[in-house]
C-alpha cells in the first residue's frame, strides 16, 4: 500500500528542535519532502544533513516567523525547490508565563508577535497557493493552554486560545478550496518550551514539571501524521493529547 504522506511537501515553521525536528524526522522517514524554517540555521542544517543521511529530502530557510516578507520567502523557497505545498505546520512559539502584575509586555508582545502574528503570516503566505491548487492541509499548533488557564499563564493561554480561533475560521472560510485544517493543542511535551520563560523561578518550576511527566516529541509528530495520512475527504479539525499523567 502506498504510504498517504509520499512525496507530501511540508513547510515547518520552529523547526530547529523540538516538535518541528520531530515531525521533520519522522514525516521524512515516510517519504515527506520537508522545508524547515526557524532562525537557528546550524541547528537547521544538522536535521537537514541526517534527514539527507537516511534517504530524504529537505531544505532550510532561516526564519524569522515575527517577519512576514521571511515567512513568504519560506513558503516561495519550498514551491521554488519542490513545485508546491501541501502542507504547513505553524509550530513556532514561545511561553514565557508570568503573573500579571509584573507587567512583563515586552514577553507578552513577544508572544502575541510568535504565537499569533507568526501563525497569520504563515497562513497569509501559503492559502493563495493552495487555493489555486485547490488542495492543501494548514496545521495550526495550539496547547492544552489552549483550552484551559491557571495563573501565571493568561497571555499565553490567550495566543494560544486565538490559534483555536483562527484555525476554526479558517476551516470555514477555505472549504470551497478543498484545504484541510487542523490543531494540535499538546500538553507537556520534551522541547525547549519552558526554557523560553524570562522569569527563573517560572522557568524552574516548569522545567522541573516538565522534567516529571513531558512526554517525548516523537507523540507530537505521530499525531502529525494520523492527520496528515487520512483520505483526502477527512479532514481532522482539532486533536487534544496530553500525557497521561498530567492533570493539568
Amino acid at each position: 500500500m502506498n504510504d498517504p504522506i509520499k512525496n507530501k511537501v511540508l513547510v515547518i515553521t520552529g523547526g530547529s528542535s523540538g516538535l518541528g525536528e520531530a515531525s521533520a524526522r519522522l514525516l521524512a522517514r515516510h517519504g515527506a519532502r520537508i522545508v524547515l524554517g526557524a532562525r537557528r540555521m546550524e541547528r537547521m542544517q544538522a536535521i537537514i544533513e541526517s534527514i539527507q543521511a537516511e534517504g530524504g529530502e529537505a531544505i532550510a530557510v532561516q526564519t524569522d516567523v515575527t517577519h512576514e516578507e521571511q515567512v513568504r520567502r519560506l513558503v516561495q523557497a519550498a514551491i521554488d525547490q519542490y513545485g508546491q505545498v501541501d502542507a504547513l505546520l505553524n509550530n513556532a512559539g514561545l511561553m514565557p508565563q508570568s503573573l500579571l502584575e509584573l507587567g512583563r509586555s515586552e514577553d507578552w508582545n513577544r508572544m502575541i508577535d510568535v504565537n499569533i502574528k507568526g501563525v497569520l503570516y504563515g497562513i497569509a503566505a501559503v492559502l493563495p497557493h493552495m487555493r489555486e491548487r485547490k488542495s492543501g492541509h494548514i496545521i495550526n499548533v495550539s496547547s492544552v493552554a489552549g483550552h484551559k488557564v491557571r495563573a501565571g499563564g493568561a497571555v499565553y493561554s490567550a495566543t494560544k486560545h486565538a490559534v483555536r480561533v483562527i484555525s476554526e475560521g479558517l476551516r470555514q472560510e477555505v472549504k470551497p478550496y478543498n484545504i484541510r485544517t487542523t490543531v494540535i493543542s499538546p500538553g507537556a511535551v520534551d522541547t525547549e518550551l519552558p526554557a523560553s520563560a524570562t522569569v527563573g523561578e517560572v522557568r524552574d518550576a516548569l522545567q522541573k514539571y516538565y522534567d516529571e511527566i513531558a512526554i517525548p516529541a516523537d507523540s507530537f509528530a505521530r499525531t502529525l501524521l494520523f492527520a496528515m495520512s487520512q483520505p483526502e475527504d477527512v479532514d481532522i479539525n482539532e486533536i487534544l493529547f496530553r500525557p497521561t499523567r498530567q492533570e493539568y
